[in-house]
């Protein structure tokens, strides 16, 4: 079974400069090997932030930079990923731990980190040539939910992870923060937004307990040893903070896709999740509840919220193509996802009505 985590040839318009490059690894990371030739090549995954594979015979490592073209305030901040996962590589053995930091530096015109690289297999679309027997689907809906859990018991109060969130009315400030972001990226009217807009302000649940959350947890962004006996990494940290890990499940929940979903919903997320032996969600919330002890009454809001939230970052992709930020033909029909995914929403809620 090999790697799927593959790489390509960097994308056009993505490039990097690779003498500039190899000048800053020989002055900042002593484990460089001076006399290598360096590889980069891009991990194509992934709509926000650019990742590329650096390689020569002796050394790996991943380069992680925002995207090309104007970028949002406060968005794709490298220096917060990189001092996050320097804080919480130790507590948390999966998440890579950052090498070296660039920030002011002549190599690009953005701030950009170096971590290490991880291996292991990547589960994805449901086309995928990996397809994971019925005994493994459910070894792995187990490793992927355990691992929520695990990652809801590290103590943000420590060794600098209190830096990195404001727990205080998390979930409220979420709501209103991605509804502002939705208003921004608008390009048309979407029938129910309205409706689930008012739901949404007037159902927030009151806070509960804060953890450390990936903002971001799904199955493609793990990496699986062979045989899915266990989980070796988790990546694209991007989004993490501290705040309330009910709204880290309600996110995982999202993006875990079951055979009888909405066929636009389905279109949208190709999930290696539909095939046989998978847990469903219901399965899921019960193997969390039982591994925490957390009382998941509101679950619901968040797997409502979890969807509207995803429209929104599908939403701001597609506006970025239709102004041509973007030239990346993936992003042609985000907008049509992202009005099923505020339809959906809409009938989660109206099922919990």
């Amino acid at each position: 079974m090999s790697e799927q985590r593959e790489t390509i040839a960097v994308r056009s318009g993505e490039e990097l400069n690779e003498d500039a490059i190899v000048s800053f690894l020989r002055k900042s990371l002593p484990e460089f090997p001076q006399d290598e030739t360096l590889t980069i090549r891009q991990f194509p995954a992934g709509a926000s932030n650019l990742t590329y594979l650096l390689e020569s015979d002796s050394f790996e490592a991943v380069l992680r930079r925002p995207p090309f073209g104007p970028l949002p305030a406060k968005g794709h901040d490298m220096l917060r990923e990189h001092n996050l996962l320097k804080a919480l590589s130790p507590k948390f053995p999966y998440a890579p731990r950052p090498l070296v930091l660039g920030e002011g530096t002549d190599v690009m015109d953005v701030t950009f980190y170096v971590m290490e690289r991880k291996h292991g297999i990547v589960l994805d679309s449901k086309d995928s040539e990996i397809v994971p027997s019925r005994e493994e689907a459910n070894r792995v809906s187990e490793r992927f939910i355990d691992l929520l859990a695990e990652l809801h018991q590290v103590d943000p109060t420590t060794g600098g992870l209190e830096k990195f969130g404001h727990p205080e009315g998390f979930t409220k400030r979420q709501v209103e923060g991605w509804l502002k972001r939705y208003e921004k990226a608008k390009t048309e009217d979407v029938p129910g937004f309205e409706e689930l807009r008012a739901w949404m302000i007037r159902e927030i649940p009151p806070d509960g307990e804060a953890t450390v959350i990936h903002n971001d947890f799904k199955l493609n962004n793990m990496l699986f040893s062979e045989g899915y006996e266990q989980v070796n990494a988790v990546v694209d940290w991007e989004m993490a903070t501290i705040g309330d890990p009910l709204f880290d499940l309600g996110v995982a929940l999202g993006y875990w896709a079951e055979p009888n979903d909405p066929p636009g919903i389905r279109a949208g997320f190709q999930s290696v999740t539909t095939h046989d032996g998978f847990y469903n969600r219901r399965d899921l919330i019960e193997r969390y509840a039982k591994k925490t002890g957390r009382n998941l009454d509101h679950i619901h809001f968040y797997q409502v919220f979890a969807h509207f939230k995803l429209a929104v970052i599908v939403q701001q992709i597609y506006y970025r193509w239709k102004k041509g930020q973007t030239q990346d033909a993936r992003f042609k029909v985000y907008g049509d996802m992202a009005t099923e995914l505020i339809k959906h929403a809409n009938s989660i809620r109206g099922s919990y009505s």
